[in-house]
């Protein structure tokens, strides 16, 4: 096949890369980019597991060609942490014990910037919106929400 070459930014490092024309985000991010905190879970844009923050937005990268993403400004969970200091998310997600397996947690973190990021002040019925494409199989979402309240807080400072 016909390889192409992007350019496009991924948690504030500028990237050219040669990709072939059906190779999925998610598969340019865990195998040939190395960062392996972007899950793949269903592969059908149904889990949210694969979430990351395209131009602003959520995306669920198994959904995402690659080769759409030049120009682009990607951040992927590995982009959140300055150094070792985690972003108020993360470390709200730990401190409030949002996180249990740890697969959905990634994905539920961008979302949740996402969110905050439109909306610093969001109501627990917002959150829960706007996390409505991300699944959980052991929290039962109510720490999660709670986590996300607290970044808010914090954020909000």
């Amino acid at each position: 096949m016909n390889k192409k070459l992007i350019k496009f930014t991924l948690n504030d490092k500028e990237y050219k890369v040669e990709v072939e024309p059906q190779v999925l985000l998610v598969d340019l991010i865990r195998e040939e980019l190395g960062l392996t905190g972007t899950k793949v879970g269903c592969g059908e844009g149904e889990c949210g597991a694969c979430t990351v923050i395209m131009d602003g937005k959520t995306v669920n990268s198994c959904m995402v060609l690659a080769v759409t993403v030049d120009g682009k400004k990607i951040t992927t969970i590995e982009g959140l942490a300055k150094g070792e200091e985690l972003h108020p998310l993360q470390k709200s997600f730990v401190e409030e014990g949002a996180v249990q397996c740890g697969f959905c947690t990634p994905g539920m973190i961008l979302s949740s910037k996402a969110l905050l990021d439109e909306n610093p002040n969001p109501t627990p019925e917002e959150i829960k919106k706007g996390l409505s494409g991300n699944l959980c199989r052991c929290t039962g979402y109510a720490k999660i929400v709670k986590a996300v309240e607290k970044a808010s807080k914090e954020l909000n400072k």
